[in-house]
């Protein structure tokens, strides 16, 4: 009896791990969450780059319009900054969220690889990040006239996706 007893965790924890590798095999990491696509963006209120001043999002978004998430130690967002820059060119409306970043920083990386946002805002926590359901910079969401994100890109932008995307959210 003593020993049934004694196998009693080591069982329970074989369960577990099967259980969790079975779930963990069948995860397709391909597959980015897209539980705010359909939903309205979230009401943050952030402060500016600019001036600090704390901002709404929602009423700078007036979309269609896409919202970037970028931090300054983000290679990938380095990659994506001259598509921005092409896209903000074309008259297409980009509000900025430096993400996890301190503004200097931010501010340093917009002057390296230039601005292509009409509005920056500063995600010093990260809890705007986590709102939107942030998953890694950079990442973009497109947003429609009533405010509603209608897609959401997890890895650089391209001036083709964002089309693709704004193409969803009205324009």
């Amino acid at each position: 009896m003593r020993r049934i007893i004694a196998l009693i965790p080591v069982a329970a924890l074989i369960v577990l791990i099967a259980l969790f590798a079975g779930f963990s095999l069948r995860r397709n990491p391909k597959v980015i969450p897209m539980a705010l696509v359909g939903k309205p963006a979230p009401a943050l209120i952030l402060p500016r780059l600019a001036d600090g001043a704390a901002q709404p999002l929602r009423p700078l978004i007036r979309g269609p319009a896409l919202v970037n998430f970028y931090a300054s130690w983000c290679v990938p967002c380095e990659q994506e900054a001259p598509a921005l820059m092409a896209l903000k060119a074309e008259g297409v409306r980009i509000i900025g969220i430096a993400y996890e970043n301190k503004p200097q920083e931010a501010k340093g990386f917009l002057a390296r690889f230039g601005d292509p946002f009409e509005e920056t805002l500063v995600d010093l926590d990260g809890r705007g990040g986590v709102e939107f359901g942030v998953t890694g910079v950079p990442e973009t969401y497109a947003v429609d006239t009533a405010g509603v994100i209608r897609d959401k890109r997890a890895a650089p932008i391209t001036p083709a996706d964002a089309e693709a995307m704004l193409q969803k959210a009205g324009r």
